[in-house]
């Protein structure tokens, strides 16, 4: 059986077979065990096209999408890899904040990196959130970023133990 997404789905031709539809912007759903899952959105240009919530919190984990420093669709700090990541960090602790979570629950980071050159500054506007919290983290260099103009993305993690 096929779901009626909507969209550019539709045009796959019954290739994708059983999409359900994730409630999003707030609604929670009891997932099998028990803990009520949580999606948020932030109106970003990509999360109704490719279908993603900017944020979402399952029992004690609450975990961001990609966060770039892309602001009322537009890439901010252009050419400063610095600058993209405090921004790309403010945007990710801003969502994760949506759901309850401050700085100090941050337990992981994922840092996305296209140049090399860049993973000192990349590496120092992290340092300057999270030096006294010090999550696991990873920083990986890659080929690219979905707009040419971003340097970095990064991805939070939090752990909001209940209770």
């Amino acid at each position: 059986m096929t779901t009626d997404v909507g969209g550019p789905v539709e045009d796959l031709g019954g290739l994708v077979e059983d999409l359900g539809r994730s409630p999003v912007d707030g609604v929670g759903e009891p997932p099998l065990d028990g803990a009520v899952v949580t999606r948020l959105g932030s109106g970003g240009p990509w999360e109704a096209l490719y279908g993603y919530s900017r944020v979402v919190r399952a029992g004690a984990l609450a975990i961001t999408a990609g966060c770039t420093s892309t602001v009322d669709g537009r890439v901010a700090h252009v050419g400063d890899a610095a600058a993209q990541t405090a921004q790309a960090i403010r945007i990710g602790l801003d969502a994760l904040a949506e759901v309850g979570a401050q700085p100090g629950d941050v337990v992981r980071t994922r840092m996305y990196v296209t140049d090399r050159l860049y993973t000192d500054e990349v590496g120092r506007a992290h340092n300057a959130v999270f030096g006294p919290v010090r999550p696991v983290a990873t920083m990986v260099v890659v080929a690219g970023l979905l707009d040419p103009e971003h340097l970095v993305e990064v991805e939070l993690e939090a752990y909001l133990p209940e209770g």
